[in-house]
């Protein structure tokens, strides 16, 4: 049997955090100074709370910016010497992606995932801008042959796109988490 555990908000903490506190200095003092105690509690939980909405509006910024540099890449014509280089060196001999046919086509995927499974962790977002123009003529290519599929190869296809639409996005989410994680400041 699985049993769920509950994981507490910021205040939920905070209010217990308070609940304690109040519990250990109301044996031995004063109303005053469990007055103070709570005051002193409510400051410590302002001061955490405002630090975690810093750290929240820096991640915003930096995912913001992360963003606007990206839309900004995207904007950008890629070269046509560089797509065609790419091209060949990720479909090898199929690199001529218009001519494939109904036979061709599901083993123009297995090269295509092929490379990119091994050359992905050294490519920048601008190589994978590149790989994905490769993608997306192959998949131009796939719709005007799929009628004439096997269902099996048709299946593969459809794995084989999903696997590279899952590898470029994992790629945008790891790249996203390091521009947005906090850097530790020093504090010389």
């Amino acid at each position: 049997m699985k049993y769920a555990v509950a994981v507490p908000s910021f205040r939920a903490a905070g209010a217990v955090w308070l609940a304690a506190a109040l519990l250990l200095t109301a044996c031995d003092s004063t109303p005053r100074e469990r007055q103070e105690a709570v005051r002193n509690s409510a400051r410590e939980i302002d001061t955490i709370a405002n630090e975690a909405g810093n750290v929240l509006k820096r991640a915003g910024s930096r995912a913001a910016r992360w963003d606007s540099v990206s839309r900004q890449r995207n904007r950008q014509p890629l070269d046509d010497a560089a797509t065609r280089a790419f091209n060949e060196e990720l479909m090898g001999t199929y690199a001529d992606v218009e001519k494939l046919t109904a036979q061709s086509i599901e083993p123009a995927y297995a090269q295509l995932l092929q490379q990119t499974r091994a050359k992905r962790k050294t490519w920048t977002q601008r190589d994978w801008d590149y790989a994905t123009a490769v993608f997306r003529r192959l998949n131009e290519q796939y719709r005007a042959v799929r009628l004439d599929l096997p269902a099996r190869d048709e299946l593969r296809i459809k794995a084989r796109q999903a696997e590279f639409e899952a590898l470029e996005t994992s790629r945008d989410l790891r790249d996203l988490g390091q521009a947005v994680r906090d850097k530790p400041v020093d504090r010389q």
